[in-house]
């Protein structure tokens, strides 16, 4: 497959599945974000960039499934404001939304046809707070906190497609995005890390230190031409083959996404750091 096409697919919102218990990657969208908000982590960290309890807008990368629980841990919180984390769903594509994103979802947004949002209450989104919140099949928003959960609020609107929709209002500083389940009565099928977009790894490397064994590895079934370019920094030739088989880094890339990522910025196989023989 060649390069451009990769870049294709890895760029896109097409989700791809792992297995049949993969839901597909899952991240904060990278394009309709607040203006006050910064994405980092693979697109799984959002924080405010300054102190401010409005314009914390975030959204799911890909539409989400009916009783597909997001799941969110609150990272940092500031008690200069009052109010906190705001979470629901809309209809309307992050992708078609132009910017900049209102500053609030409640009532900006949910007061226009297609947004659906609920106010938590401050106790709950203090720093380390777990939650995890989802749309039932009867069109109800549910939020569940230490295994508690609520129905707090109905008439979502079913027949079209999803996303999540998340304000990091009031006290919330920042959130992590920990991933996404939807429990069967025999199995629970869980989102993946999104495959990183090339132009972020040239940058950076992101940390996934947060990701868990219960994590899936998304597995892009593709095959990268040799002789071609390095995939992080661009510039000099891919010489490293990975153990997946991808020919995609340079010596230089190859023992910093050792030693920083650990896994193929392609298809996120697991990789070991560079022997000495390698860096010679």
């Amino acid at each position: 497959m060649k390069l451009h096409v990769l870049l294709k697919i890895l760029q896109s919102e097409v989700s791809h599945r792992c297995s049949l218990l993969c839901l597909g990657p899952l991240a904060f969208h990278h394009q309709a974000v607040g203006e006050k908000i910064r994405l980092s982590h693979g697109g799984r960290l959002a924080e405010k960039t300054e102190a401010t309890f409005k314009n914390g807008l975030v959204f799911s990368s890909r539409p989400v499934k009916v009783q597909e629980r997001i799941r969110l841990r609150v990272q940092r919180d500031s008690f200069i404001w009052d109010g906190a984390l705001r979470v629901g769903f809309t209809t309307v594509p992050p992708s078609a939304r132009s910017l900049p994103l209102p500053c609030m979802a409640i009532p900006n947004l949910t007061d226009k046809p297609g947004h659906w949002a609920v106010p938590l209450n401050e106790s709950v989104c203090e720093a380390g707070s777990e939650l995890e919140f989802w749309v039932s099949d009867g069109g109800s928003i549910y939020v569940a906190v230490n295994n508690r959960q609520c129905k707090e609020l109905t008439g979502v609107d079913l027949s079209q497609p999803l996303w999540a929709m998340i304000d990091i209002y009031g006290q919330t500083s920042s959130i992590l995005l920990l991933g996404s389940e939807k429990r069967k009565l025999f199995y629970t099928r869980r989102s993946c890390p999104p495959p990183e977009s090339l132009s972020s790894l040239a940058g950076s490397v992101p940390d996934v230190s947060d990701f868990t064994g219960d994590d899936c590895i998304s597995c892009l079934d593709t095959e990268i031409p040799a002789d071609t370019t390095c995939v992080v920094c661009k510039v000099k030739e891919a010489r490293i083959t990975l153990p997946c088989g991808h020919r995609c880094l340079c010596k230089h890339c190859n023992s910093r996404v050792c030693q920083e990522f650990g896994t193929c910025p392609l298809c996120r196989h697991k990789i070991r750091a560079p022997s000495a023989e390698e860096l010679v």
